[in-house]
């Protein structure tokens, strides 16, 4: 049965005097089936025309929610994204005067209006990079995420349970998506910064999972991109093992970040791993088949070839630092077929290089010999008189992950 809009307004009012979260967000969610009734009922609907006739109908400042609301269903259904994302801006901005006064009931509705508000604002920001239009709605809802940040984090009259502060870190997840999508990846620092001076949020274990992953797995990218690889792998390894199985591209994502740290560490990944994954089983297996067979050349031609998705990823420079392990890989073969020889001519190491088509000469053989001597790789010196590589007795070339810096 339609719905009207009369009958939509008696259901929100019910709905919030009974502090139903999870229907005050079905019921302004822009793409529940009523949406459509009530853009059926107003052909051409105005703010003014709405308010002038519906207005004081229920408290403020639902009111103006209400009639927002059937303004952002009918910008959509004419497929006006950029008057559907001011709208939904200013509807969101309405919700806040009633949410900063109540507790956390209301959070189910905050998280689906911002959501909202974040497609909104991507749609309409694509509809204007097609046209050839300058558009800064996601930088502009990034802005109205942050006022909700606020509103949750000052909440200090409500009961602990009930406290508007258990949606602080799914709004965090929020407004980092923002920035990372504006590139404007610099502003969050500030919103880390307010989030760890305030000792009064519970333990972030103890907020639901998906919020926990979410924001795991953007701290892990910004230590990432920061290159403190160290802190990066600690907390994608955590999003990943608790991100939910089903959530199958949630891990792919996570993962794309998470295998070339591993790998640096000189951990490769399983073959039924990649075989879950064939997204990243056709980017990285190529790079992970010239560590194991030590084949240099292979790994140039992979980085030349997938150069461009790499640096779309921001791990170019990443893979092109693991690009040493191929030479670890390649001199332990020599060592290997020496009979772990603890001398060993640096024209053996020459021509290793040399059959996996690296033409250098014997001059800038023995300087990657030295530079793997140098960054923990082999375990040695050279006799440069002599032209020979002394090797260690014992534990020649030790494990990757126990370098001193794996990851530098």
């Amino acid at each position: 049965m339609a719905m009207t809009f009369s009958t939509f307004i008696m259901t929100l009012a019910e709905t919030i005097q009974s502090e139903n979260g999870p229907n005050l967000a079905y019921l302004l969610r822009p793409t529940s089936p009523h949406g459509k009734d009530l853009v059926k009922e107003f052909r051409n609907p105005t703010r003014e025309t709405l308010m002038s006739r519906y207005g004081g109908c229920i408290e403020s400042p639902w009111d103006d929610i209400a009639v927002r609301y059937v303004m952002v269903t009918t910008h959509i259904a004419r497929k006006r994204a950029g008057e559907a994302f001011n709208e939904q801006s200013q509807l969101v901005s309405q919700f806040f005067r009633y949410f900063i006064n109540n507790t956390g009931w209301t959070l189910p509705a905050l998280f689906s209006m911002l959501r909202d508000l974040r497609d909104l604002a991507f749609d309409a920001d694509n509809y204007a990079k097609y046209n050839n239009q300058k558009s800064e709605c996601m930088e502009s809802a990034a802005g109205v995420v942050v006022k909700a940040f606020s509103n949750c984090m000052t909440d200090r009259t409500s009961p602990p349970n009930e406290s508007r502060k258990w949606g602080v870190y799914y709004v965090v997840g929020l407004v980092l998506k923002c920035y990372f999508r504006v590139k404007r990846i610099s502003l969050s620092k500030n919103i880390l910064r307010a989030l760890n001076a305030n000792p009064d949020i519970p333990p972030l274990s103890e907020y639901p999972r998906s919020h926990q992953v979410t924001y795991r797995y953007y701290l892990g990218m910004l230590s990432f991109l920061n290159e403190d690889y160290n802190k990066s792998e600690q907390e994608l390894t955590l999003a990943f093992y608790q991100c939910y199985i089903p959530a199958h591209s949630n891990q792919e994502r996570i993962l794309t970040y998470l295998l070339p740290l591993r790998v640096l560490r000189g951990h490769l990944p399983t073959r039924d791993l990649m075989d879950r994954f064939p997204v990243l089983d056709e980017l990285f297996t190529p790079f992970i088949a010239a560590i194991r067979a030590g084949d240099i050349s292979a790994y140039d031609i992979a980085l030349d070839k997938w150069e461009r998705r790499l640096l779309e990823l921001n791990l170019w420079l990443t893979l092109e630092r693991a690009r040493e392990l191929c030479i670890r890989g390649l001199f332990r073969r020599v060592w290997v077929a020496t009979d772990q020889s603890t001398r060993i001519p640096v024209s053996m190491f020459h021509c290793s290089l040399r059959l996996k088509g690296i033409e250098v000469s014997m001059e800038e053989a023995e300087c990657y010999v030295a530079n793997m001597i140098y960054q923990g790789y082999m375990r040695g010196y050279i006799s440069h008189e002599k032209k020979m590589v002394v090797l260690a007795s014992a534990n020649a070339f030790p494990r990757v992950a126990d370098r001193l810096a794996p990851l530098s």
